[in-house]
């Protein structure tokens, strides 16, 4: 647990627009608290890649003196966020986690990021990622991103730093994309809040974005009514964007009655109920059905026949459309690419077009599954993950045999790729620690097409009713743990 030097940092991000809001603090402490943390613990962490300490302070100054005269923009004003370095901001470099020379970057803001500063919140970094945005990097040019719980374990899949920021208290919230996992993953093992939006419901705009067909920007919180608030901030139609959606924004947030009563949720028989389930998860998340039950939701089970081919149909399709997007960096600069990146983008070359095409076809068939169940039940619930988070070394996607497809590619990606493929919103939630690491594990709660309200009404109800969202890791004892191991082992 961290000391109460640390409370601040730790808080919700309403709870601390609510203290600048009635001046308690200002934004100038907050973003200055906020770097010298970064300073402190990233070198260790790796959550960032680019930290915009200078800009970020003086954006607080600002937005002290128009709070001092009357101008108070709302509950994001002053509130420092990270995004993920493959969305692209004015004036701050975008690397996409690659030292390839991509041409893909731009010096403009995206959607999601115009919207954040419109509300008054200061970008103070970019965020570390998976090569390209893509997952299964094994050596990152921009250090090794570190699971604040446990420096020696996995931080998960590609929005890496977009999950140790908020959990390590490095900044209010952060900004991450999901194509199978991306968000959920790190939200999961890191022990915060994630949510991939319905596809269509934030604008893409101005983000590098590599599987057109199911890539989506979210939040990543400490909280799910942070959660809400972050996508009431970004959501909403942007005509730069052509695939997103015209619908209005719900009120997200109204939606947090804390009441199931009348809500019907289904247990993912080929999620939850699989061999390779870890005894702690699968414990964990029995006692999760329990406290939804006292909450006054119906819970039952569903069969989703198609769920283990969402993982190769997911796979295949965006791995084909990542290559398209970097045929001529490969032809180049082969070499400067990490092997884990390469190597699937070179084996995604080699898909033939009816291939592809019959993968897409198929996918629609695991979509078709998914909704026909949310027709009969309000929402699928399973763990995120089916481990608690492995040492780094232990999960580096290093496939040598038929036994590391299995374990390093498919076991971790079961939870998350079938609602990846089907384009539903889908929320991550710490649901308890395992026993003997103490590491966090994760609820999983995917609804229907834009009814992000209900999934976040479920989960803010189960958080509220339990107490995981309010532990948060000790860093000065993990990190003089691992400093000193790491010495030992030199």
């Amino acid at each position: 647990m961290t000391s109460s030097d640390d409370e601040l940092y730790f808080l919700s991000a309403r709870a601390q627009g609510e203290l600048i809001r009635t001046r308690k603090i200002s934004p100038v402490e907050l973003v200055g608290g906020y770097v010298d943390r970064i300073r402190r613990y990233d070198p260790v962490l790796r959550a960032y890649i680019t930290v915009c300490g200078e800009q970020a302070l003086a954006a607080a100054r600002v937005a002290e003196r128009e709070i001092a005269a009357g101008r108070y923009r709302g509950p994001l004003h002053g509130l420092p966020f990270g995004v993920k370095d493959q969305i692209c901001t004015a004036g701050v470099r975008t690397t996409l986690g690659t030292r390839v020379i991509t041409g893909r970057s731009s010096d403009v803001d995206a959607a999601v990021i115009e919207k954040l500063k419109a509300a008054g919140a200061i970008l103070i970094g970019k965020e570390n990622l998976h090569e390209c945005g893509k997952g299964g990097t094994n050596v990152f040019p921009y250090g090794q991103p570190r699971n604040p719980w446990d420096p020696e374990r996995t931080a998960s899949s590609s929005s890496s730093g977009s999950g140790i920021a908020p959990a390590a208290g490095l900044c209010s919230a952060s900004i991450g994309e999901d194509t199978g996992g991306s968000i959920r993953g790190p939200a999961a093992v890191n022990g915060v809040v994630g949510l991939r939006p319905t596809y269509g419901r934030v604008s893409r705009y101005g983000a590098v974005m590599y599987a057109w067909h199911s890539d989506t920007i979210g939040p990543v919180t400490r909280t799910v009514a942070d959660n809400a608030l972050l996508l009431s901030t970004i959501a909403g139609h942007d005509e730069r964007d052509a695939l997103s959606s015209a619908r209005p924004v719900p009120d997200y947030l109204g939606a947090l009655t804390g009441d199931l009563r009348g809500l019907r949720l289904a247990v993912v028989r080929e999620i939850a109920r699989v061999d390779g389930v870890h005894p702690d998860v699968s414990e964990a998340f029995e006692r999760s059905l329990e406290v939804l039950r006292s909450l006054g939701a119906e819970i039952g089970e569903v069969s989703l026949p198609w769920a283990r081919h969402a993982i190769p149909l997911q796979m295949l399709t965006s791995d084909a459309d990542s290559a398209s997007m970097y045929l001529d960096a490969l032809k180049t600069q082969w070499d400067v690419f990490d092997v884990g990146t390469r190597t699937r983008m070179a084996t995604a070359m080699l898909v033939p077009a009816p291939v592809y095409s019959r993968a897409m076809r198929a996918r629609a068939l695991v979509r078709g599954q998914v909704l026909a169940a949310l027709k009969e039940w309000d929402a699928l619930i399973c763990p995120t993950h089916h481990k608690p988070p492995g040492l780094i070394d232990d999960t580096r996607e290093k496939v040598e045999s038929k036994a590391d497809v299995a374990e390093r590619l498919i076991l971790r990606r079961i939870g998350t790729h079938t609602f990846g493929a089907s384009n539903v919103p889908t929320l991550a939630l710490p649901m308890g620690f395992s026993r003997e690491e103490a590491m966090p594990l994760s609820l999983q709660i995917a609804g229907r097409p834009f009814n992000e309200e209900t999934v976040y009404r479920i989960g803010h109800a189960y958080e509220q009713a339990t107490v995981w969202h309010t532990r948060h890791p000790d860093l000065d004892r993990t990190l003089a743990r691992f400093t000193g191991a790491a010495g030992k082992a030199r």
